[in-house]
């Protein structure tokens, strides 16, 4: 096939030479108006046919969601909507396609409808654009972490080990499920399985990057993690992705600065580079809220929403002090709370969370120093025995994006904790030698990529923000 040019460089282009674009129909009007797309930008390119100079069978065939290769001269638009235009000499329709039963027409579509098509949502506006901001910020997270000597560790998808203690675990097995080999007391004889052991998905990249950084200093995964958590939610997923810095000789106030600097870094990516895209979601967003009541209209647009997290630095107090603002709260005077705040210890819920982002600081926060019964077993116990160094970081309209600690990196206390929580240790000698080893203290956090990209996007559905989402009951593709 002759060299093609991406619409999104032509629209770009000065006017005045020839050139071959390759796309799908968006629309074909008054059998002289082709609005090709090819995925590049959001924008169409106008295709304009002389219908006198073709042959009427192969108009005919230019329908919403063929394919075509145009071939022509890039002029300047008569028209409104774009400076240029292509003059077509020559159409040649690579993919037919019926537009009888093609289910995406020139019209909006609920994304409810969307998700019974993921194989064709691709081709949305909508769609387009949510998947080149992701594509983006991934981008971009490898190109901040590159950019401080961080090394990328690829850390393992089947594992032996419950990183959170959860036990929330999808199982990986060869074993004949109907005729599973047993040991004499009944139990499934795992020795037989494949790798000689029970095995899982992971849930979390982390304890490996741990003994990574613990020599390479800067280390960070990017990786899929599942979770067999059987939670039908806009917010939830089995399988989603995970970015997890790990450093060595950093503490709790470090990784804050981390996660702050890497947050506002990744926004500011996205609003140099997708302007495009984000000034349609944007608009898409505002459309979405007209339907909503009044009282569940967010205060920002999606941009205002971006720049209140660029602009402000992030709010920093302990879980403590968190829990006697929310407890003396109005919300939580009048019962508004779905879940009332009544003592020390309480789970925080998203509407704690957003009250003190939205409400009270006007800023995004980070919490630390949560009660250790809430947290999990590797977080680093503070001096008081009754909180560690944990922290979450909190933004509008999400809650929670970022969850980290400092890790425990004594011993002893380590062992005893893992004693606490249940956790074999036997299993997890692996992980104990490096507190054996040169121990160092180190810290680290998580971040769920899709939460990050439902904010950046303003999406309101995890489901919607990456390509194939797997869900209870749902693993189409």
């Amino acid at each position: 096939m002759s060299k093609r040019t991406k619409i999104l460089d032509l629209l770009q282009t000065a006017p005045g030479s020839d050139y071959t674009v390759m796309g799908w129909v968006r629309t074909f009007r008054n059998n002289q108006f082709i609005a090709l797309n090819d995925g590049s930008c959001l924008a169409n390119l106008q295709a304009v046919v002389d219908f006198e100079n073709f042959d009427p069978s192969l108009l005919k065939r230019i329908t919403t969601g063929a394919a075509l290769k145009i071939t022509g001269t890039l002029i300047p638009s008569q028209g409104k909507g774009q400076s240029v235009e292509l003059k077509a000499n020559a159409i040649e329709i690579l993919g037919d396609c019926d537009v009888e039963v093609y289910p995406l027409q020139p019209k909006r579509h609920s994304l409810e409808f969307l998700r019974e098509i993921a194989h064709l949502r691709f081709r949305t506006n909508t769609f387009s654009a949510v998947f080149r901001i992701r594509h983006a910020l991934s981008y971009a997270i490898h190109k901040f972490f590159n950019d401080r000597g961080f090394v990328n560790i690829h850390s393992p998808i089947v594992t032996g080990s419950d990183a959170e203690g959860a036990g929330e675990m999808f199982q990986v097995t060869t074993l004949d499920l109907n005729n599973p080999p047993k040991n004499e007391d009944g139990s499934i004889n795992f020795k037989k399985d494949f790798f000689g052991k029970a095995t899982n998905l992971t849930v979390s990249g982390q304890l490996e990057a741990e003994l990574a950084a613990l020599a390479l200093s800067e280390v960070y995964t990017f990786g899929p993690t599942f979770r067999a958590e059987n939670s039908n939610t806009t917010r939830h997923l089995a399988e989603f992705w995970m970015i997890e810095p790990e450093v060595a000789f950093n503490d709790l106030d470090d990784n804050m600065d981390l996660a702050e600097d890497m947050l506002k870094y990744l926004i500011q990516y996205v609003m140099d580079h997708c302007e495009e895209d984000l000034s349609f979601l944007e608009q898409r967003l505002a459309e979405e809220e007209k339907q909503k009541p009044q009282q569940e209209r967010s205060e920002m647009s999606l941009k205002e929403k971006l720049a209140f997290c660029l602009e402000h630095p992030f709010e920093r107090l302990t879980y403590t002090e968190a829990i006697d603002i929310l407890k003396n709260s109005t919300p939580n005077k009048k019962g508004k709370f779905q879940y009332p705040i009544e003592k020390w210890g309480a789970d925080l819920q998203s509407e704690h969370e957003r009250y003190l982002v939205e409400k009270h600081f006007k800023k995004p926060v980070i919490l630390t120093n949560y009660p250790k019964e809430i947290k999990a077993f590797y977080m680093r116990l503070d001096d008081d025995g009754t909180t560690v160094r944990a922290m979450d970081v909190l933004f509008p309209g999400i809650g929670e994006i970022i969850g980290g600690s400092q890790r425990e990196e004594r011993y002893d206390v380590l062992l005893g904790r893992m004693k606490e929580m249940h956790i074999p240790a036997e299993e997890m000698s692996w992980f104990l030698d490096t507190r054996k080893f040169g121990t160092v203290p180190h810290a680290g956090f998580g971040l769920g990529f899709e939460r990050l990209v439902l904010f950046v996007t303003g999406m309101t559905n995890i489901r919607d923000v990456i390509p194939f989402p797997r869900f209870p009951g749902n693993a189409e593709f």
